[in-house]
């Protein structure tokens, strides 16, 4: 690993993140009576929605009902684009933000104020501090700078932190690895997926990151980043890699991962009330239980999100958990994935997500895909892998058997493992495509 800040422990607002937790749930509680009372007045939406008279948190998230993205489109379409949720005047808006709408549903559109955009940078202020980045830093922003909200506010946040910044949404990715070099780039922010294209990359021009780059911190957002993918990155780029993820609907980011890397992300809870739900009986879940993100948003005030529920699957650990100092729980393995992408086959629960944890840990595996197909009346599970090049056709042959054999040790699911040609599946910039449910559709062995 490369060197790190003298001071990487530093925290971008000393008071808030070491907080004791009883002055963390004051704050807390203090921030959701301005939000509730600023929606009440300003939103149609929210205006008949909130109960009256919430008099403490406890009291918040007994009654106050959840929200579902079914309800948030369907309210955005009454008037488009933003329906009946906003909680001030659109025309306050500086920014406009939405989802691709890729899944078929139409997309979250979002707006904000110029109060709610400084407060955005500085969220993901908290976290890129957190992972060590300092105004010495020269840093990479491998985004396409779309609507999508996706980096926009780390680019934001990075100026803010004092940090040079460039943004390389005109690059590819050979054009990518000769700025890293040139410019003596010493933070990469991008996907985890396209982070190992970057690496991929870099070897096939013959560069090694981890050797002739000054690349010391990967920080990596938008989609579940596995550990052996973490690793992986690590190893390509020499260098710490930092987990965080944010959604349209909050604005920015609510999680981060310290240096101390407890092996998850710490929750911003001066600025998030989270809850973890149990989907099968809808109550709390305990520590180190799996369960459903519901978020409130305490920071925004152009679009407002209360008991939100996210879909995402995590599971909470206690601050104490993490030796960093902060006072703020964190998420064991940031996002473990969607609740909507869990799937049952042969009476053993799957997501996508456990597949890469698996085939990132074979270095010949360049890009991989995976789908579920009804074969011969069973739920199975196919894996297509591509090698790297330059495999024998034998290596190719074994190293196909050996994700499966591993894939079947951990999962315990007996995958068809496909070799794919060289370059044949698609890659990714922003987030990685590789699952697809094809069950239903008769398909011969």
């Amino acid at each position: 690993m490369k060197a790190r800040p003298a001071n990487p422990k530093g925290y971008w607002n000393p008071v808030t993140e070491t907080m004791p937790r009883p002055q963390l749930r004051e704050l807390q509680w203090r921030k959701l009576q301005v939000a509730l009372g600023h929606a009440r007045a300003g939103s149609q939406f929210w205006g008949g929605r909130i109960p009256e008279g919430i008099a403490s948190l406890d009291d918040y998230l007994a009654r106050m009902p959840m929200l579902t993205r079914e309800e948030i489109t369907a309210a955005e379409q009454e008037a488009p684009p933003y329906g009946s949720l906003p909680s001030c005047d659109p025309r306050l808006a500086i920014r406009h933000h939405q989802t691709s709408g890729t899944s078929g549903q139409p997309p979250v559109r979002t707006f904000d104020t110029a109060r709610d955009w400084a407060w955005a940078a500085d969220m993901w202020c908290t976290g890129l501090y957190g992972m060590g980045i300092r105004d010495t830093d020269r840093a990479a922003v491998a985004f396409g700078y779309g609507l999508f909200i996706g980096f926009w506010g780390l680019h934001y946040a990075l100026e803010k932190i004092g940090a040079t910044t460039i943004a390389t949404g005109s690059f590819d990715s050979e054009g990518r690895v000769r700025l890293i070099l040139e410019q003596g780039t010493t933070v990469v922010a991008c996907t985890p997926t396209y982070a190992m294209r970057l690496a991929l990359t870099a070897k096939q021009m013959g560069v090694d990151l981890a050797r002739e780059s000054q690349v010391r911190i990967v920080v990596c957002s938008g989609e579940p980043r596995p550990e052996a993918t973490k690793r992986a990155i690590a190893e390509s780029f020499g260098a710490f890699v930092g987990d965080t993820a944010g959604m349209t609907e909050a604005a920015t980011i609510f999680m981060f991962e310290c240096t101390d890397e407890p092996g998850g992300c710490h929750i911003i809870e001066t600025d998030y009330l989270e809850e973890v739900i149990d989907p099968d009986t809808m109550r709390p879940a305990e520590y180190g239980q799996p369960g459903v993100r519901v978020m409130t948003s305490l920071g925004r005030e152009g679009i407002q999100m209360f008991r939100y529920w996210t879909n995402d699957l995590v599971i909470r650990r206690p601050a104490a958990d993490c030796t960093c100092g902060r006072s703020w729980d964190w998420y064991e393995g940031g996002i473990r994935g969607r609740h909507d992408d869990m799937r049952k086959i042969r009476g053993v629960f799957f997501m996508p997500v456990m597949v890469e944890d698996v085939v990132r840990n074979f270095p010949d595996v360049d890009e991989f895909q995976t789908t579920l197909r009804t074969i011969e009346e069973l739920d199975t599970l196919v894996v297509q892998i591509e090698p790297r090049p330059g495999l024998a056709d034998a290596e190719r042959a074994g190293l196909a058997e050996r994700v499966k054999g591993e894939i079947k040790r951990q999962l315990s699911l007996t995958p068809i493992v496909e070799v794919a040609a060289t370059g044949s599946l698609p890659r990714f910039e922003m987030k990685a495509k590789r699952f697809k449910d094809e069950r239903g559709l008769a398909v011969k062995p």
